[in-house]
């Protein structure tokens, strides 16, 4: 059917019609028309294409609702890294960063751009002959997720790069780079409207943009009202682009279409920097969206060039973040919560209250001393800390006298878990609860423990899995999910026969641990993976260990005496050791992977080039975890370190390293990539 050409027009015209709408809305914050007026434009254009499908482009303001979902998330490699920032948290960091580049470039008072640090996501976005074509996450730096369909969804991103003038040209390929974020006011109608779903809720804004960013479906993304922030580019091919200054690019990212933060500035010196940050401090709780911190931009490229770069981040940029953000409400109540070994922590109830970029309803309290150190009490107000990831805490009360009907907390004598009678360890601030495996919530945890990544690293049996199994009294200790059979995982709740098939599989797999893993996932009191690899080496074989006295395991560097009673403990316990035998008997048949004994590493019947070396880990690797990578330098008798020092004989350097590397650098220590690495392993 051919198409009318005053069709073709019209459509057209809707099209560019509702772009600049698009525009003024998200870019220049400016509607010019009100929404319902908007909703009759794009629902003619819809009706127009409904009509007419061949004019159906995928550059269309209506494509903006998404598409077929996607199986999975395929890679772009980023033609140039997406860096990360270096961070500053106090004011002599600031100083101290200002001093180096004013020496480094022989200036006084150097020009920077300064701007918000949005909490978001960081994406690129591509733009051939001016259409969007390919947008992806940072993901490690190097290479990030393609979310193409999913950015499409978001109207603050320009599917066609603006012009201004006539004389504007359109780059031939042009990459923008910046942070989707939802705005606090989408983040609380999201979670208005999950809450009468009777959906879960989203802890913070960044959580809601990024697992909204990352969905399968386009079609639910284009449901979240995402907002995208410009705050640079990466690969171009447009002579107009400024080559003066950071701000100018900015002025041109924002003259072709993309929203900027209109909070940014330009200052000189170090002592304007902090005023900056002042001053964005005091506006934080009023910016439209959630921000942690400002960044700080030497101006000049020239400038910037001739600072350059770390492996990990620009030498010529700094992020100040912002401190724990501290804030007070209602302590509702104390409960009791069980650990894996036994310790009762208390964990303040709190009237929810949103700090650090989340909704907090409990904070931990760590320890009956700390509650009456800090003399709470239930129905106080309370002052609340939380800085990021960090686990929300009761800092102390609000005020100094408590108000009426407040009631003071005293720990249980009874486990609320199983009822058995606890006891509080001498010279210890901690209160155990004595049932053992008998405890519901210790079982649970023990599993937990034991299926964790640095355990057996058993994929697909998480926490709520493990409490389902422990609760209908499917598994009872950790030994007890390998005689898990698929009719009994299938009868679960959301446990398909595929997950359960897949799960049942990774248990196969998981037979044949190292020693080291294996003691560690066993969940002994004091001892770590570190020690748990130590153990492994001097002794080489479980029943010595399992034999060894106090005074024996005390001859092993680090294992004081302290540890060596719990080792002696743990298995002195009948339970425990019902335990243990049930996994070298059939039909669970764990077998050990030998072990390399340090002690023939030291006498020079086991030679290795690894042995007795100090390595530091630092950036990701591509073939190995760091976790792996540690485990198999260690058992060449090699020693993995945190931190590098004059005593570092390599630092392996892996993708988006940071200032390890650097710091080898500047001490001449060897620095390895990943390939040099597992040559170094097998020779």
């Amino acid at each position: 059917m051919s198409i009318p050409e005053y069709i073709s027009q019209q459509v057209l015209k809707l099209r560019e019609a509702i772009e600049q709408h698009n525009y003024r809305y998200s870019v220049l914050d400016a509607p010019s028309i009100p929404d319902s007026e908007y909703d009759k434009l794009f629902l003619e254009l819809q009706k127009l294409e409904q009509c007419y499908p061949q004019l159906v482009t995928l550059d269309s303001p209506t494509q903006r609702v998404g598409a077929a979902p996607l199986k999975e998330f395929s890679q772009i490699t980023h033609r140039s890294p997406m860096l990360s920032l270096s961070n500053a948290f106090e004011t002599a960091e600031v100083g101290a960063f200002g001093r180096r580049i004013g020496e480094k470039l022989g200036i006084d008072k150097v020009e920077y751009e300064v701007e918000p640090k949005f909490d978001g996501l960081a994406v690129s976005l591509l733009y051939k002959n001016g259409s969007f074509v390919k947008g992806s996450t940072r993901g490690d730096g190097h290479i990030g997720e393609d979310v193409t369909l999913n950015l499409r969804t978001v109207k603050s991103i320009p599917l066609h790069i603006q012009t201004s003038t006539n004389k504007d040209r359109i780059p031939a390929s042009l990459e923008i780079r910046g942070e989707v974020l939802m705005l606090k006011e989408d983040f609380e109608k999201l979670n208005r409207q999950q809450r009468k779903k009777n959906e879960k809720e989203f802890m913070n804004p960044r959580n809601a943009a990024a697992g909204s960013l990352r969905q399968l479906d386009p079609s639910v993304t284009a449901t979240r009202r995402l907002t995208f922030f410009a705050y640079g580019i990466g690969e171009h091919e447009d002579e107009e682009i400024p080559r003066d200054t950071h701000s100018n690019i900015l002025k041109y990212i924002f003259s072709r279409g993309f929203p900027i933060a209109k909070e940014r500035d330009v200052v000189h010196g170090s002592a304007a920097l902090l005023s900056y940050y002042q001053k964005v401090k005091e506006l934080r709780e009023h910016l439209p969206y959630d921000i942690d911190g400002v960044v700080y931009i030497v101006n000049s490229l020239a400038q910037q060039k001739k600072l350059g770069f770390t492996s990990r981040a620009p030498r010529f940029a700094l992020a100040h973040k912002f401190p724990a953000q501290e804030v007070v409400t209602e302590l509702l109540g104390i409960d009791v919560q069980v650990g894996r070994t036994g310790v009762l922590t208390p964990v303040a109830r709190l009237e929810p209250v949103f700090v650090g970029g989340a909704t907090v309803a409990h904070a931990t309290l760590h320890n009956e001393d700390e509650v009456n150190r800090k003399d709470v009490s239930i129905g106080d107000s309370v002052i609340v800390r939380r800085a990021g990831d960090v686990i929300p805490e009761v800092v102390g009360i609000a005020e100094k006298c408590h108000p009426r009907n407040t009631n003071r907390f005293t720990m249980p004598e009874k486990c609320p878990a199983c009822g058995a009678k606890v006891e509080r360890i001498p010279n210890e601030s901690a209160v155990r609860c004595t049932g053992g495996q008998f405890c519901a919530a210790q079982r649970k945890k023990a599993i937990q423990h034991f299926v964790s990544r640095r355990g057996m690293d058993i994929e697909g049996l998480g926490e709520k899995l493990v409490d389902q199994l422990v609760d209908k009294g499917i598994i009872k200790t950790p030994a007890d999910i390998y005689t898990l059979s698929e009719e009994e995982l299938i009868s679960l709740p959301h446990m398909g026969k595929k997950s359960a098939s897949n799960l049942l599989e990774t248990l196969k797999k998981r037979k044949n641990p190292t020693l080291a893993r294996f003691i560690y996932a066993l969940g002994i009191r004091n001892v770590g993976d570190t020690t748990a690899k130590e153990l492994a080496r001097v002794f080489g074989d479980f029943n010595k260990l399992k034999e060894a006295n106090v005074e024996t395991l005390q001859v092993i560097p680090d294992v004081g005496h302290v540890v060596a009673q719990s080792i002696t403990d743990f298995f002195s316990e009948k339970h425990n050791i019902k335990v243990i035998n049930k996994f070298f008997s059939k039909p669970v048949d764990i077998e050990l992977k030998e072990e390399v004994d340090i002690r023939k590493i030291q006498d020079g019947s086991n030679t290795s080039k690894i042995s007795g070396k100090t390595f530091v880990l630092t950036g990701a690797l591509l073939n190995l975890s760091r976790e792996d990578a540690k485990e198999k330098i260690e058992n060449l008798g090699g020693k993995v370190t945190s931190s590098v020092s004059k005593k570092t004989n390599y630092v392996v350097a892996g993708t988006a390293a940071g200032s390890k590397y650097d710091k080898a650098v500047e001490l001449g220590v060897v620095i390895l990539d990943e390939a040099e690495l597992l040559q170094l392993l097998q020779n």
